[in-house]
């Protein structure tokens, strides 16, 4: 009997790749080329200063800074020394990044060595020992409140890295897009997962990553195999080429991810590119990918939203119902996964109620699940449909909506490019509802048109009573996502 040997760790992988390929392009990045020599010797070089560091056994370091060459190196040198490091969007407000380092522990707050380094944070508090292996501790998305922190162990990384590499073709003489900020999830693939297979990362700079004609040159300049993106980009993308027709026939596997893709940008992909396989993602940061579905033919006519598609290989799922019993065969309720890629809990285990479980009763004996709060639908097929989040679920006159679902309803306009619902507290109503909607350019869209479409679909109690539709993109979070606060700034 043979047994497949566990996956090479990523910092193991990527070194190897530099000693068998050193002059292989390892990054690109504002027109430079950086090769796996000078990505690792650049690696070392931080690797040196860590070492200078009074950091106890296990303390995590703390990384501020934004995408760039050097803070993939620094990232590098953390993994390669095996030293736990916290990367927070550097977007966040001070106050928030200040909390997460001294949640954390981290005593260290380093940027690149040939960049100006953060202010030393405060002493922290007692921190939270971290379990042996820690790798990663990346951040829930999070624009006011303060993020949940996600530690991730190396070996679940080093799994997922495996999957990518199987599924997308990574490795020596391939390209992948990165669009995703290099705290987000989403690196854990386009960026690490590439690096460690021999691939080459195209860095887009997030200066310009709503700049669509940006984005079209990068693409038709280094003709990427790979690309992974939220909605968003693919809109940007699209926008940008249909001017002149361009076509990125260089793409091979495109998928897109965190948000829900609207119609209009998704009947643009075929032609735009028309050698991708496309793939709808799915999953968390808890728990990393947890299903992928396959676009083998777009039909532009096809209802939204997109499957989530089926569980990745180790995945387990449950649907369990408002009584929180589970549920086999068709039927609606809330998506519990358990992955081989998924943290143990967060950082502050105060805050696992709710989300990490190991309920229901009788449900994999004993597995932990990760509740994700989102609504799915099962079909006859079995394919698996979000149709809103419980955390969305109002009440407004006593009629019970959703904000998801009124979302979706909007996105399926053709002329709808972002959408965002909020529910403000309402002492008459119970709620009231504010949407906000980015119309796609030249659109002369407007409420009344919006209204209708909105109650042809959805019942009186969920057609929003405030209606602002605008030519600008909607605000995003630090990820890229649309940020649903943003649409009632005020608070609750």
């Amino acid at each position: 009997m043979t047994t497949t040997p566990p996956p090479l760790a990523l910092p193991d992988a990527f070194a190897a790749q530099a000693r068998q390929q050193p002059d292989a392009p390892a990054l690109s990045w504002h027109g430079r080329t950086t090769t796996y020599r000078e990505l690792a010797a650049a690696a070392e070089t931080e690797r040196a200063r860590l070492t200078t560091l009074d950091l106890a056994p296990g303390e995590p370091l703390g990384v501020l800074a934004p995408k760039s060459p050097g803070a993939v190196a620094l990232v590098l040198a953390c993994l390669l020394e095996r030293r736990p490091f916290l990367l927070p969007s550097p977007a966040l407000a001070p106050a928030l990044l200040t909390a997460l380092f001294e949640q954390a522990g981290a005593r260290h707050i380093l940027a690149p060595h040939d960049e100006p380094q953060p202010a030393a944070p405060p002493a922290p508090r007692t921190a939270p020992t971290l379990a042996a292996g820690t790798s990663f501790l990346l951040t829930t998305s999070g624009s006011t409140d303060l993020p949940k922190t996600v530690p991730l162990a190396q070996s679940g990384i080093d799994r997922f890295t495996a999957w990518a590499h199987d599924t997308f073709d990574l490795g020596p003489g391939r390209t992948v897009l990165n669009y995703a900020p290099l705290n987000f999830d989403l690196c854990l693939l386009d960026v690490w997962a590439t690096l460690a297979h021999g691939g080459h990362v195209v860095l887009v700079d997030p200066a310009h990553a709503a700049n669509g004609r940006h984005l079209l040159t990068l693409l038709q300049t280094h003709r990427p195999h790979v690309v992974q993106a939220v909605p968003m980009f693919y809109a940007l993308l699209a926008e940008a080429a249909r001017p002149t027709a361009a076509v990125l026939d260089s793409v091979e596997h495109a998928a897109f991810t965190g948000d829900a893709i609207d119609r209009r940008t998704l009947a643009a992909l075929p032609d735009l590119l028309p050698a991708a396989r496309l793939y709808n993602i799915y999953g968390c940061t808890e728990t990393n990918d947890s299903f992928l579905h396959p676009l083998d033919t777009l039909d532009a006519t096809a209802a939204l939203p997109v499957p989530i598609g089926r569980p990745l290989p180790g995945v387990h799922t449950l649907l369990v119902d408002d009584r929180g019993q589970p549920l086999e065969g068709p039927g609606s309720g809330e998506l519990y996964v358990a992955t081989p890629f998924q943290a143990a809990g967060y950082l502050d285990r105060a805050r696992d109620a709710g989300r990490f479980t190991t309920h229901p009763p009788g449900a994999g004996e004993g597995r932990r699940w990760f509740r994700t709060g989102d609504l799915v639908t099962r079909d006859e097929a079995g394919r698996l449909l979000l149709t809103g989040r419980s955390d969305h679920q109002v009440k407004v006159r006593g009629v019970a909506v959703n904000t998801a679902e009124i979302e979706r309803v909007l996105l399926e306009h053709p002329e709808v490019r972002e959408a965002a619902v909020a529910a403000r507290p309402d002492p008459l109503t119970g709620k009231r509802l504010l949407a906000a909607v980015h119309r796609t350019p030249g659109s002369t869209l407007n409420s009344l048109v919006l209204r209708e479409h909105l109650a042809r679909r959805l019942p009186r109690a969920a057609v929003p009573a405030q209606l602002t539709i605008t030519d600008t993109p909607l605000p995003k979070t630090p990820t890229g996502k649309v940020d649903r606060k943003a649409v009632d700034p005020a608070p609750a």
